[in-house]
């Protein structure tokens, strides 16, 4: 069975950066179509990132600050994020981009972005 854990979170200066790993365990789960989403207080889980067969998309509110990428021999998928804004603040988490494909959430890993 899949399991997904997310690391690389912390608490930033607006501006900042920070490298989010996703690590999926049990088999090679990153060979799928793969997304980074975050979930703010308050507010329902938004797709931030997407990766298929090497093609990145962004959601409007990120492109240009984040990029996508995927380690296929180590079973996991990265999201560099850089110039971090206020409204980057968030817990993320990765999963397959295709609802059948998913496995359960990870535990995510939390970004907080204050002065």
């Amino acid at each position: 069975q899949v399991q997904l854990v997310e690391s690389g979170g912390g608490s930033l200066q607006p501006g900042g950066s920070l490298r989010l790993s996703c690590a999926a365990s049990g088999s090679i789960f990153v060979r799928n179509p793969m997304g980074w989403y975050r979930q703010a207080p308050e507010k329902q889980r938004e797709l931030v990132a997407s990766i298929i067969s090497g093609t990145s998309n962004y959601a409007e509110s990120v492109k240009g600050r984040f990029t996508i990428s995927t380690d296929i021999a180590k079973n996991t998928v990265y999201l560099q994020m850089n110039s971090l804004k206020f409204e980057d603040t968030a817990v993320y988490y990765c999963n397959a981009l295709v609802p059948a494909l998913r496995v359960g959430w990870g535990q995510g890993t939390q970004v907080t972005v204050s002065q």
